[in-house]
């Protein structure tokens, strides 16, 4: 699976063979000990992640219901007549396809995808950039897509790359493709970075979007066994980043895999940042969870005394 995409989760993974994350955990621990793949965060990917850059067809088919929550989510934060800047990606497109529906929004994109996407929506103006086209990801590059967004200044922006840390913050494995992101995210007020579960704590080799220049970002919950991605977030929301955690469930149970929970926005929790206000993390829904039980337990002895 790695071979044919480039790059796959855990859960998947776990889907597929039919056995535990732990167990598929401690066979990718052997394979890197191969030299076979490389471990990311949450999945693994073929050895070389610094550079390597898997096409569209390979990342269409990746931890697609955590992008379609996080999809979700993002457009939540959109309203009816602003003006946007879309960068190119899966999740991106995902996006996009919610857009659709809000009216009288202005989106500023270099993707074809992203475009594609809002082609037929009434009531939305879509505004591509110039460029050269970039084949493996339908994203318009180069100096002309640069040049094209001079001069522009829109509300948010909403990106998306290949990692994600609390040290570089957002990177690319593509020198043009960084390029014009960094271009978009000058034209922004805000910026909002889209990273799923897998891209927590991955560097690759080109920065996009610097910790210090992150807004928000909207991802998935983590496996419950991913202490790093727990750390990468907490880091994050330390230096001041927004948190905000769509509820994807895991792939589980059914021929289809289809098991996924209905995307969430969920109750801050206070987190203290070194030196300034308190930072807001999202929680995750299994908490809430956890904490209604208790409350219900409360009535039910309440009941019987």
């Amino acid at each position: 699976m790695v071979r044919a995409n480039g790059a796959v989760s855990l859960r998947e993974l776990a889907r597929v063979v039919q056995t535990s994350e732990v167990t598929v955990r401690r066979d990718v621990r052997a394979l890197e000990a191969e030299g076979l793949l490389d471990r990311r965060h949450g999945g693994a990917v073929l050895p070389g992640g610094f550079t390597r850059e898997s096409g569209f067809p390979q990342k269409s088919h990746l931890a697609t219901a955590e992008k379609t929550a996080i999809a979700d989510v993002a457009a939540s934060l959109v309203e009816e007549g602003e003006a946007v800047v879309v960068g190119a990606g899966t999740t991106t497109q995902e996006l996009a396809r919610r857009l659709a529906r809000v009216p009288g929004l202005t989106v500023v994109t270099n993707s074809l995808l992203v475009a594609q996407a809002l082609a037929h929506a009434n009531r939305v103006e879509v505004v591509m950039t110039g460029g050269t086209l970039r084949g493996s990801n339908y994203a318009l590059v180069g100096s002309g897509a640069e040049q094209s967004l001079q001069g522009l200044r829109v509300s948010r922006a909403f990106l998306s790359g290949s990692g994600l840390t609390a040290e570089r913050g957002l990177s690319t494995s593509n020198m043009l493709s960084a390029s014009v992101d960094r271009a978009l995210v000058q034209a922004a007020a805000e910026v909002v970075v889209l990273a799923d579960h897998t891209k927590l704590g991955t560097d690759t080799m080109f920065q996009t979007v610097p910790t210090d220049v992150m807004t928000r970002l909207v991802t998935d919950e983590p496996p419950p066994h991913d202490d790093r991605a727990a750390t990468e977030l907490q880091a994050l929301a330390d230096q001041g980043v927004q948190i905000t955690v769509a509820g994807a469930g895991a792939a589980s149970g059914g021929a289809d895999g289809m098991g996924a929970r209905r995307p969430r926005r969920d109750t801050p929790l206070p987190v203290q940042r070194r030196g300034g206000p308190t930072a807001q993390l999202r929680s995750a829904p299994a908490g809430l969870l956890e904490q209604q039980a208790g409350e219900r337990a409360r009535v039910a002895d309440m009941r019987r005394r």
